[in-house]
């Protein structure tokens, strides 16, 4: 797992909001992916590209102890940035009383280009009907969804392309509240561009090679025809001891 831990440059600890979403930078070690939580609830996640990282957040209403977290592709846990407090006065919390809030299980979800990706998120507060919009991050319009009550609602999308996607999912309540949440979403296959960074090059291009290990295989034959040449010899050298044996 990452040895070293990611830092939260902005926003500075003791800040305070009165709107969402908000930006959260910092720097990263290079190739992890960093997953943000809020009171210890996950609120977003993105890549981490030339050691630093920038995502958009929800804030729940009141004290919001922020860690950034890495995590290597096998999804091991480096250690937790300091914490950052930050406050947010929810100028539609106190005559509706409840926050929306939109959290989930996966941080970054992986499928082969063409296949349908779903992606469970968790819906809580707030007060239904509640309405959906999802940027996929492909160039593909926003996805317009209708959901009656909070739960877990599966959305689901298919990539015509290998790529590294940043996915936005936001909701809104019957009363205007409103909740933001970040992930990645990866279409696999060689020569995937990277759309997680705002402004992201689309000429850069990410490369999977493939390299088969000659040497240690030609060992591995050569060790095989020796050991496979001392195991003749010695199972003819037993025989002829047990059939000088037998005619004596």
């Amino acid at each position: 797992p990452p040895t070293t831990a990611a830092t939260i440059v902005s926003p500075a600890n003791g800040q305070g909001f009165n709107s969402i979403p908000v930006t959260v930078t910092g720097s990263c070690p290079p190739g992890t992916i960093v997953k943000i939580f809020s009171n210890n609830i996950f609120v977003g996640s993105t890549t981490c590209d030339g050691g630093s990282y920038s995502l958009q957040i929800s804030l729940f209403s009141g004290r919001n102890d922020l860690i950034a977290r890495v995590f290597d592709t096998l999804d091991q846990a480096g250690p937790d940035s300091r914490t950052v407090t930050v406050t947010f006065t929810d100028p539609q919390f106190a005559p509706v009383g409840s926050q929306v809030l939109l959290t989930s299980q996966y941080a970054r979800r992986a499928v082969d280009p063409n296949q349908t990706l779903e992606w469970p998120v968790i819906l809580s507060g707030g007060t239904g009907p509640y309405a959906f919009s999802v940027d996929w991050g492909d160039g593909t319009p926003a996805e317009l969804k209708s959901q009656p009550f909070a739960g877990v609602i599966t959305l689901s999308h298919i990539y015509k392309n290998p790529g590294i996607y940043r996915v936005i999912f936001k909701v809104v309540d019957s009363n205007g509240s409103t909740s933001f949440l970040q992930v990645i979403a990866v279409a696999n296959g060689a020569g995937g561009t990277d759309h997680t960074k705002a402004g992201a090059d689309d000429n850069k291009t990410v490369i999977t090679q493939t390299r088969v290990l000659w040497e240690p295989a030609a060992a591995l034959l050569g060790l095989s025809v020796v050991t496979f040449w001392l195991g003749r010899r010695y199972e003819l050298a037993a025989l002829r001891k047990r059939i000088e044996r037998e005619y004596r």
